[in-house]
């Protein structure tokens, strides 16, 4: 079984800077693709940001040249840095992650998500 633990998120005002972290634990033999999401009231969940084991990295449109995914492979966790924030940038923010067990069992794990709230 794998937990994702969240952090990092808050209110921040248009033009600020946060950075989320998410830290997976338990049974991990490896962990193949990390991704960033987010749900704001009223909206589907949608992806932000994706990284692969290897370090490539893909982004939505609209949070392209502000955010920046990364990863700690030693210590299991994926960052979000989040630059120039903008009040559409307000939602819940998830971290999803797709692991295998030493047993070689893929598992597809959520977060339980970080509010981030951008506001004057």
């Amino acid at each position: 079984q794998v937990q994702l633990a969240e952090s990092g998120g808050g209110l921040v005002q248009p033009g600020g800077s946060l950075r989320l972290s998410c830290a997976a634990s338990g049974s991990i033999f490896a962990i193949n693709v990390m991704a960033w999401y987010r749900q704001a009231p009223g909206k589907q969940r949608e992806l932000v940001a994706v990284i692969s084991s290897g370090g490539s990295t893909n982004y939505a449109d609209s949070v392209k040249g502000r955010f920046t995914i990364s990863r700690d492979n030693a210590k299991n966790t994926v960052y979000l840095q989040m630059n120039s924030l903008k009040p559409e940038d307000t939602a819940v923010y998830y971290c999803k992650a797709d692991t295998l067990s030493p047993s070689m069992t893929r598992s597809v794990d959520w977060g339980q998500g970080t509010q981030v709230t951008v506001s004057s």
